[in-house]
């Protein structure tokens, strides 16, 4: 075999290696449910901000340290804005789960907000970490170890994960953002720790006719 000929075959075997680039996607607008998890602001508010988060990602603590009190300011408490908290705990994560069982069970006792802002701030999301919290948080924590303990809200937390993979997301922090409809949210899913500068440019797109 030639030189040419042995250039050809490789060439022959690299092509079909190479897969076309994929052609991008347009971003599909998406009527979403208003059902489960917690919220913020009012129920006639605009716009409605649909959040999948998982306690042990950095990337959700990011956004609740850095972004969070910002936009509850600037949109939430002035009525622009309902927020509603899901829990996407990812596998990879080891105390996911049972920390988004601890922000559900400490609202029962209607301690939820004090509870996540617990979970994201901590440096460890052990079990008897969060068990030593109830006193601090002002929870029963009898009550909050058998919650824990019992799982109460596992089957609320896999409906969360279910129909965050109905709309395609595997990441966390998710957002589902758009105007607020009388069946829920009608908004574009983003996944990542946007920046204020960002969701702002998000919110306001949706604000716009």
């Amino acid at each position: 075999m030639n030189i040419l000929d042995e250039l050809t075959q490789i060439r022959r075997l690299l092509e079909g290696q190479v897969k076309p680039a994929a052609v991008p996607t347009v971003p599909q607008k998406r009527t979403v449910k208003v059902q489960g998890g917690y919220s913020l602001g009012s129920d006639t508010a605009p716009l409605t901000l649909i959040e999948f988060t998982d306690y042990q990602c950095p990337f959700c603590r990011g956004f609740q340290n850095n972004t969070f009190d910002q936009i509850r300011k600037l949109y939430i408490d002035t009525g622009r804005l309902r927020f509603i908290s899901r829990n996407l705990p990812l596998d990879i994560h080891p105390d996911a789960m049972r920390s988004a069982e601890a922000a559900l069970c400490a609202g029962d006792q209607g301690r939820y907000w004090p509870m996540r802002d617990f979970l994201f701030k901590s440096p460890s999301l052990a079990t008897e970490r969060i068990l030593d919290s109830a006193q601090n948080l002002k929870l029963d924590p009898e009550a909050f170890r058998a919650c824990l303990d019992g799982e109460k809200h596992k089957t609320e937390i896999l409906n969360d994960v279910s129909d965050a993979s109905a709309l395609q997301i595997n990441g966390t922090p998710a957002f589902v953002v758009g105007k607020t409809t009388a069946f829920g949210v009608e908004g574009y899913v983003t996944v990542g720790a946007l920046t204020l500068a960002q969701f702002d440019a998000a919110l306001k797109a949706s604000e716009a006719p």
